[in-house]
């Protein structure tokens, strides 16, 4: 699929009738603790409550259902953090496919087990997600496998961009939704229909001030790389992807950069007022409405839990000082 395609709102309404046998909406919650610290009314969008813990699989599972026979029978292949990789390997065993799965080599490992238990053989490779990718697309050139990229499909963005049907549905009159960038597929979702269903609301990304990328490649209108040093992989890319940003350039409103000090304290916050089990890039929306409270006082917010696939080991260093 060309990067060039930009889906539109009958995309979205199209992927939600294509994911709606497999996948059920997720709850959007209000929780008066959190609006308390925020000062807003703050709805959470529960996207870890997705079979894989992230909300990806969305997307993975309208991709994979349009496939081609000669697709299916190639097998797929993708490479990941762990989120995305998830989706790919969930949906392959949903319809039947081989599923290959390239992972730098820490990855987190139980988004691994994961994948593995849906059947996927995963690949280690490289350092961070980017030397992983640049593995994956080789191996996709040299045995033939459907390579399934994390931003430039565009099946992948209508079929995330459904979780903002579900928000504008239950809550027509949210004024704000606030969405965590990894690769960008998520808020490039929001904004398609945020802005096709009710073009005042106001969506905002949210990435790590260690992990830039998307920031910067939006910020300056062309496509940059940037150094990533984030604990949280659901965020960590060195480089930015052409359909999302084109995506993000016509219609995101703001951009924010969060400290990896502030992720961390929301992490600890989200897990403790929600009583839900969030990674790091999955507090990254929290991060940002705390950090802003001017911005965001008094008014109607949804804020994107991606994930909850959160590692013991990330959890038990949000409590004990160590490494997140």
């Amino acid at each position: 699929m060309a990067a060039s395609r930009v889906p539109d709102l009958a995309d979205v309404l199209a992927a939600r009738q294509r994911i709606a046998p497999h996948l059920r909406p997720t709850p959007l919650y209000r929780y008066p603790a959190l609006d308390a610290l925020a000062g807003a009314r703050v709805w959470v969008k529960h996207e870890n409550h997705q079979p894989v813990g992230a909300f990806k699989v969305r997307g993975g599972v309208n991709l994979v259902s349009q496939l081609s026979a000669e697709e299916r029978r190639r097998g797929v292949i993708a490479a990941s953090t762990g989120n995305h990789g998830q989706s790919v390997a969930y949906a392959a065993d949903l319809f039947g496919l081989r599923a290959v799965i390239c992972m730098p080599e820490q990855a987190n490992p139980v988004k691994v087990e994961s994948m593995r238990a849906l059947g996927a053989e995963v690949v280690f490779h490289g350092r961070d997600f980017d030397e992983a990718r640049e593995y994956c697309e080789k191996q996709a050139t040299e045995h033939g496998y459907r390579y399934i990229h994390s931003g430039n499909e565009p099946s992948l963005v209508a079929g995330v961009a459904t979780y903002t049907l579900e928000i504008l549905e239950a809550q027509p009159d949210t004024e704000v939704i606030v969405v965590p960038v990894g690769g960008g597929s998520g808020a490039a979702g929001a904004c398609v229909v945020a802005k096709a269903v009710r073009p005042l609301v106001e969506v905002v990304a949210v990435q790590s001030e260690a992990a830039p990328a998307a920031y910067r490649s939006w910020r300056a209108g062309t496509l940059v790389e940037d150094t990533t040093s984030t604990f949280a992989e659901g965020l960590a890319t060195r480089t930015a992807f052409e359909l999302p940003q084109l995506i993000l350039r016509a219609l995101l409103d703001d951009f924010v950069l969060v400290p990896e000090e502030a992720l961390k304290a929301a992490t600890r916050l989200m897990i403790e007022k929600t009583r839900n089990l969030v990674e790091p890039a999955g507090a990254a929306a929290l991060a940002a409405v705390l950090g802003a409270p001017g911005r965001f006082a008094g008014r109607k917010v949804a804020i994107i839990c991606s994930g909850g696939n959160i590692s013991p080991a990330q959890l038990a260093g949000l409590w004990s000082g160590g490494p997140g």
